[in-house]
């Protein structure tokens, strides 16, 4: 009989957002416990090897950890199962690059590159008093940060620079803010916290509305407060800004660019 949590995964059982091919095995490799949990985060050899491509093979992934090459959150990771989350900053100083991982409009990670990776932007997920009277923060990524500003309330982000685990700043959650939805159907959307629906005894629905003027609603534990203001993000979003494109529109325009590429192509031959 079988003792503990298991220690494997299929590759059927797999996330769909790690976007891993179904036919090239039988499994795939398990993020180990860490700071996100198991289907909200990816595994470190993951990101190098289907995602940078800097390795072929398992193996290869390994023998990048092993030589302490890579680093997340400004620490070096050696465990090529660690679980990568949204808003890690992942360094690698051998080839002088940084990539934040934040999720595209369909709910899929995205690396997006960075010039500074030195901070971070985290979600508090309960604000609470200690023994001995400490007031205490707990973020989305396991942190546990002491005395606190005390306007600093769940459901804020707090901007922590990762050399010192110090807040640098913080951002209230309110009407006007503009947020990233980490959860549901909307995953990867942008837009301005328009309304709050307070339901006692069930979820609260937060209202948003995008840059060309869509709104949505989702629950308010999916909301990451990103910015104050559209001009004021802290974070540098991925190709699409987080403004998901209608499915007619956008089966159009890929009709519309495979019907370019084609006649390209009969022009040159």
């Amino acid at each position: 009989m079988a003792r503990g949590p298991k220690k494997h995964m299929k590759r059927l059982a797999a996330p769909k957002h790690w976007m891993v091919d179904k036919l090239l095995g039988v499994f795939a490799p398990k993020a180990r416990p860490g700071a996100h949990k198991g289907r909200e985060s990816i595994p470190l050899i993951l990101v190098l090897r289907n995602r940078l491509r800097y390795a072929l093979t398992r193996g290869e992934s390994m023998m990048i950890t092993k030589q302490r090459l890579i680093e997340v959150d400004g620490r070096v990771k050696t465990d090529p199962k660690y679980p990568v989350g949204f808003m890690d900053a992942i360094n690698i100083p051998k080839t002088k690059e940084c990539f934040r991982v934040l999720y595209d409009v369909k709910g899929r990670f995205v690396l997006q590159p960075e010039e500074d990776g030195s901070s971070k932007i985290c979600k508090v997920m309960k604000a609470y008093t200690a023994p001995n009277g400490v007031p205490v923060l707990s973020t989305h990524d396991g942190r546990t940060l002491r005395y606190p500003d005390p306007l600093i309330k769940s459901g804020d982000s707090v901007v922590i620079d990762l050399e010192t685990s110090k807040i640098t700043d913080f951002v209230k959650f309110k009407a006007g803010t503009w947020c990233m939805v980490t959860g549901g159907a909307n995953t990867g959307r942008v837009g301005e916290v328009v309304d709050v629906e307070r339901h006692p005894g069930s979820f609260d629905i937060v209202h948003v509305k995008d840059s060309n003027g869509n709104t949505f609603a989702t629950r308010i534990a999916n909301i990451f407060v990103i910015g104050r203001r559209e001009s004021d993000l802290l974070v540098k979003l991925p190709k699409s800004k987080g403004v998901r494109v209608p499915l007619v529109q956008d089966r159009e325009t890929k009709i519309t660019s495979y019907a370019k590429s084609k006649q390209g192509g009969k022009r040159k031959h």
